[in-house]
Formats: structure tokens, sequence, C-alpha cells
């Protein structure tokens, strides 16, 4: 047996079935981040891909195979040199087809399915092709071997595909090169299906493709980036990581939303105003000076947790999942991570974290994003009686929440906020925008249950020397809502997305502060607005 597989050589229609596994998962998981940035990473944006999928796959078996019976190598070798070009096309023109595909008029859920098809329908569905051809042109004796031999191949080209691109090449290169790779392979694969004698015209059509794939990646993407100036990207395990300039100010992107920015001539400015809201719990608390330990879940770029060292004697832990944004945050956005400064940087899951750690904080502040939406883990009750538990006595928790105060998209702020009083005695909430769109809804809850007034608020405003104007944070308060409808999120019952479905296609509005040195004067609405699931504007 062994000396079997030892001396095995696959056939070149064996090669080509391998090969298209390997390619079709590939091109599938890589879909997930070209479109995610421009339509989100949620159910919708996932399910499409693999609807899509499937459904292409499933039309060019189809066909495969009622035109299998006068399939030759030298046809599978024109598909797949048609396949590479059109990765060509997905590697150079994929930001402009985003773009425009998603101003079509379309249900927020299905919005970016036509991004979809067009992107991975065609070179999925002529990769489709490949397994009929095959198991036809296979030396296996009877249909049933024939076929099952060439589906084996064909699952282990896709488990290969699968584990190197989530393993290897994501973290290790750019999706233009990795789809640059794959258009390789398959024009590699395309030449080895002539051999030993390919004809002039296959080599010269073999060679036009590879110089496509070369151009298509150095060209870079049609269309400017209306964001500024792109200083560093890479695609990190978890997203894509980019750093653009506009003008001074220096924006963190991660999967294309928002979420850090610091002002390069004004490095105290609070870019975005609802940064300033996370020093409210130094109101809440009847004495700061007792704050001595914070921790931040959500690192970004680490303008909050700077700002939190720098302004407070206080150490400040810092949770983020992904050790390429910390040290893009230092190279970057100021980080110091030398002995001789109170600031910790810790590499894990937020709630990972907390359950493993020991120490008790003064204030948690919760900032941990995917796109626009809040890890899951990070909103039941079971995690909100974790970060109780990891609270002093008299310790507050600060929560970041993307939603509406109001109306059609204030779901998920309703249902945060009661599950948020099922551990928490007192909850209040905080808009950031004077509008009723999509917005930071800032949620703050002391652990000992203390009710402070808005006039008491104030009045510890005006009497603390904080270095932050939170007069129009303390202003902002909202009036406790009905929440008797609202669901109680908990780790055995999922519902988040639902929550967010009447977001989907709204205005999310995020403000920027526009004078002084970012800690106080008035705030403007941000120039860029975005629609959640489609562009949001993450902090």
């Amino acid at each position: 047996m062994d000396g079997r597989i030892g001396s095995y050589r696959p056939s070149k229609p064996e090669l080509a079935v391998f090969v298209s596994g390997v390619t079709s998962m590939g091109l599938e998981i890589l879909a997930v981040r070209i479109v995610a940035p421009q339509f989100g990473s949620h159910i919708y944006t996932v399910g499409g891909i693999l609807t899509v999928f499937l459904i292409a796959l499933s039309l060019g078996y189809w066909q495969g195979g009622k035109r299998a019976s006068t399939a030759t190598n030298r046809e599978m070798s024109w598909i797949m040199l048609g396949t590479a070009v059109y990765v060509a096309i997905v590697v150079y023109a994929s930001d402009l087809l985003l773009t425009y595909t998603s101003a079509l008029a379309l249900p927020p859920r299905y919005a970016s399915l036509p991004a979809v098809i067009l992107l991975f329908g065609p070179p999925t569905y002529l990769l489709g092709f490949i397994s009929p051809y095959a198991a036809e042109l296979s030396a296996k004796v009877g249909t049933g071997e024939a076929s099952g031999h060439v589906y084996a191949l064909g699952t282990i080209g896709s488990i290969v595909g699968s584990a190197a691109t989530t393993f290897v090449l994501i973290p290790a290169l750019t999706v233009d090169q990795i789809g640059v790779l794959f258009g390789v392979a398959l024009v590699g694969t395309a030449v080895t299906l002539r051999l030993p004698r390919p004809s002039r015209g296959a080599l010269l059509a073999s060679g036009a493709a590879v110089l496509l794939l070369v151009a298509a990646a150095g060209g870079g993407s049609i269309g400017l980036d209306y964001r500024g100036d792109i200083v560093y990207e890479t695609q990190t395990p978890h997203q894509q990581l980019e750093i653009v300039d506009n003008g001074d100010v220096r924006t963190m992107y991660l999967d294309g939303a928002r979420h850090s920015a610091t002002d390069l001539s004004e490095p105290n400015r609070h870019v975005y105003t609802y940064t300033r809201y996370f020093h409210l719990p130094m109101l809440v608390t009847d004495d700061p000076d007792d704050i001595d330990r914070v921790l931040f879940v959500g690192g970004g770029g680490y303008t909050g947790p700077q700002d939190f060292e720098q302004r407070y004697d206080a150490h400040v832990d810092v949770v983020e999942i992904d050790p390429e944004v910390t040290d893009a945050a230092e190279e970057y956005f100021g980080l110091d991570r030398s002995d001789d400064v109170d600031l910790e940087a810790h590499v894990a899951d937020g709630r990972q974290f907390l359950e493993s750690t020991d120490e008790t904080y003064d204030v948690i502040v919760l900032d941990a994003y995917k796109k626009d939406q809040v890890p899951f883990h990070l909103t039941t009750v079971e995690f909100m009686e974790l970060v109780s538990d990891r609270l002093a006595e008299n310790g507050v928790l600060h929560a970041n929440v993307i939603a509406s105060p109001g109306g059609p998209g204030s779901e998920f702020y309703y249902a945060q906020q009661r599950t948020m009083e099922e551990v928490f005695p007192e909850v209040y909430g905080f808009r950031t925008s004077d509008s009723s769109a999509v917005q930071n809804v800032q949620l703050v809850a002391p652990n000992d249950g203390t009710n402070v007034s808005t006039a008491e608020l104030a009045e510890r405003n005006a009497q603390r020397d904080l270095g932050v104007e939170l007069e129009d944070a303390v202003e902002n308060r909202l009036s406790d809502p009905d929440t008797s409808d609202a669901p109680v999120l908990r780790d055995d019952r999922g519902g988040v997305d639902e929550l967010l479905d009447p977001m989907l296609g709204q205005r999310y509005v995020i403000e920027e502060s526009t004078a002084g040195n970012g800690s106080t004067g008035p705030s403007a609405p941000v120039g860029e607005v975005g629609s959640v699931g489609e562009r949001p504007l993450v902090g």
C-alpha cells in the first residue's frame, strides 16, 4: 500500500481537478476579504458568497457534464486560462465593481449579491467544468470509480486551498498577491495539460495571461482612494488593516471601517467626538482620584487608552485580539510600549482575558468591534456578569454601542441596555449626535448601582478638572428607554444579526471635534457619512 502511494503520479486531468479545487475554495475565502470592506462581514454577506459559489459550481458541473463526452485536455487548458484572465479582472477592478454595485437600489441584506456574482460567478462557473471533464478522461474503469476518484481529488484540493489561504496566504500576502498566485497556478496547470508539445498559440496565450495578472496587481485597483493617502496596509489573520492620511488626520481602517483617528498637528484633539465620552466614568465615580486601574477591551489605534494613561494617575491595560493592530498603533499612532509607561497591551480575546485574569479594575471600557458589530460573546448577560466580577465594588463599566437612540435602528441598543440592566442596577445612556441617525450610543453602568442625576453630573463636570470638556455629553443623556419588549442577550441564544437588521442601509453619523485642543470646543458632523453594513464608519 505504502509503495503504491509513494509511486503515485497524478494524471493531467487529476492535476487539473486538484488545482481547480484549491483555486475555487481559495477564491471563496478570499471573497470575504474582498467584499467585507464594502458590505460588511455579517451573515448576509458570508451567506451570499457561499450561495453564489455553490450555484456557480453547480451550473458548471451541469454544463460540463453535458459536454463531457467531447472533453479533451486541450479544452480544459483553455478553461483554466480563461479563469486566470478573469482572476486578473477581479484583482484589478474589484474596488470599482464594489463601488458601483453598492449604489444599486436593493434591500441592504441583498446588497452584496451583485458584486459577488460579477466578481466570482464566472470564474467559479468555469472551474465547475473541470470535474466532469476529468471524470470523462479518467483512466478508471466504471463511472462510479471515476467520479468517486474525481470527487476525492477535488475535495482534497479544496481542503488544501481552504487551509493554505486561511492560515498561510492571508497572514503573509495581500489580497492582490494571493489572486495573482491563484492565477499563475491556473496558467501553470493549463500549460502542463498541453505537455509535452504545447502549441505556439497556447504558449502565447499563457504568457499573456501571466502578464495580465502581474499588470493587474502592479497597477492597483481602478480609481482614486477618496479617503486620502494610504501610508500602510496589510492583511492580518483577522482583517484588512490600513493607515490613511487625509491632511493632518491619520485614520486606522479595519476591513474598511474607521476605528481610530489622530490629528498629527494637534495630537491632543479628540478627532471623534464620542471618544471624549469615554471619560464619563470620571463623573459617575465619587472620586476620580480613586481610579487606579483601567481596562480597555479593544485597542485599535490606542488613542483612547493613551489619553487615559496621560491624563490620569492610573495603570491602563488594553486587550487587543490582533497583534498587528497593536504594532501599527506603535508605528503610526505614537503608542509607547516601553517599560517606563503605565500602559500594557495584551494580545487576547477580551472575554478570555477577563476569564483568566485575577485583576480588579476601577473602569472597564468596551470598544471592541468587527466593522459595525460588537462581537456577540461580548454582549451577553453572562459576559456582563463576568465584567461585574472583574470591576471593583464601586467600579464603572462604559460600553460603546452603534445604534439609533430611538426608532427603527434602536433595537440593538435597547437589547444591550436591558441585558446590562440584568446585572447592573443602573445603566445610563448618552447619545453622541443630535440627529436620530445610527450613531455611537454610550452606556455607563456603575457596579454599585449609584444613581447620579443629570444635574449632579453637570455639577461634577464643572468642579472636576479632568481636562476633557463633557458638558455636551452630560446634556446628551438619554431618558431611560422602555426595554420591556427587548430581548436579553444570552450565550445560548443568538439574534444579534436580526437586531442589527433595521440598521442596514441607514445613515451612520459619526461626529468630529473641530476646535481647540480636542478637549473643548464645538463638535460638527463629520464630512463623511456611511451606511451600516455598506461602509460603516466605526471608532
